[in-house]
């Protein structure tokens, strides 16, 4: 596991929902949409470091 992946992934994440919260002030499409991108990608940035840690505990 790697503790700078994760850290990435969790202020990615971060990042997506102040965005996305910031767009429901604003009624900015674009910014949720944006947001909601850097949610998505963090979770796939999880996923990844998920299977690595799977994969070395499986060795």
């Amino acid at each position: 596991m790697s503790i700078e992946n994760r850290a990435e992934a969790v202020a990615k994440n971060v990042e997506g929902k102040l965005q996305e919260a910031v767009s429901e002030i604003t009624g900015s499409t674009k910014d949720k949409a944006e947001g909601q991108a850097k949610q998505e990608k963090a979770a796939a940035m999880h996923a990844i470091e998920d299977a690595k840690d799977a994969v070395k505990d499986t060795m």
